[in-house]
């Protein structure tokens, strides 16, 4: 049986387990993931967890900030390359934006944070915390390709930062599957409408 935190006058100062955050974290996201905010019950979290709903709420005071703590503890971590190949780089986030996109539940998620009925506050997280730094490591690259001269200086980077990740979930949505080196191709498709020559030949 999981250890459970109680509200009792015997452990009220005990110091909190760790252990209880990073289960519970780790079951709210699959349950966002898994059937959405809206259904996604904080009962039934706490049960996966381990623990209590006395103790989860202690932690969080709601359903919104638990998954937003939650959307923030499993944001992807990737670094800002800084190589001396842009393209290269290019390449290699839109790989790893693939891996972390793969992952069991994240398209659902994705899903869940376009519905109206998130809250603000969560979509507003998930969007600090997942989407904008994935889209400001893109325009870091595409930036450091302009100082370069590989790619055009008036070129729309908005619209190109879009393009590398947008054809993913356009797949998705057709029920596709994802072509052969997608990274690699999706890279140089890009790379040819900001005005950049990307290496030849690119396999597929």
């Amino acid at each position: 049986m999981p250890d459970r935190e109680q509200a009792t006058p015997a452990n009220r100062g005990r110091t909190r387990d760790p252990s209880i955050d990073a289960r519970v974290l780790k079951a709210a996201a699959r349950h966002l993931a898994a059937y959405g905010y809206e259904a996604m019950s904080v009962a039934a979290v706490a049960e996966e967890a381990g623990t209590t709903r006395q103790a989860l709420y202690r932690r969080w005071p709601g359903k919104a900030e638990l998954s937003a703590a939650a959307l923030a503890a499993f944001a992807d971590q990737a670094t800002e390359a800084e190589g001396a190949d842009p393209f290269a780089d290019l390449v290699a986030e839109l790989a790893d934006f693939q891996r972390g996109v793969s992952r069991p539940g994240r398209l659902s998620l994705v899903g869940t944070m376009l519905q109206d009925r998130v809250e603000a506050e969560v979509r507003a997280r998930y969007q600090a915390e997942v989407v904008a730094p994935r889209r400001r490591r893109l325009r870091l690259i595409f930036e450091r390709a302009q100082r370069l001269g590989l790619i055009d200086a008036d070129a729309d980077l908005d619209v190109a930062i879009t393009m590398s990740t947008g054809s993913w979930y356009a797949r998705a949505l057709a029920g596709s599957r994802p072509p052969r080196n997608w990274p690699l191709r999706t890279a140089a498709l890009v790379w040819r409408a900001v005005g950049g020559s990307p290496p030849s030949p690119i396999r597929t």
